[in-house]
């Protein structure tokens, strides 16, 4: 079982959004800073994250 990462998102993620569907695409628009990691879940400032494995 892999064990979930959190990453706090910045407050500009939640400034002037107006839905959901709004944050979310913020967010992953953040998330793109780390693209060792996908996002599974957005809960409470968290982007809830799996590690993804890097090919050397």
């Amino acid at each position: 079982m892999l064990v979930p990462f959190r990453v706090l998102l910045p407050k500009w993620v939640y400034d002037k959004a107006e839905n959901q569907q709004e944050i979310h695409n913020k967010a992953l628009e953040y998330m793109q800073r780390y693209p060792h990691y996908t996002v599974t879940n957005i809960k409470n400032g968290f982007a809830i994250c799996e590690r993804i494995e890097l090919k050397k």
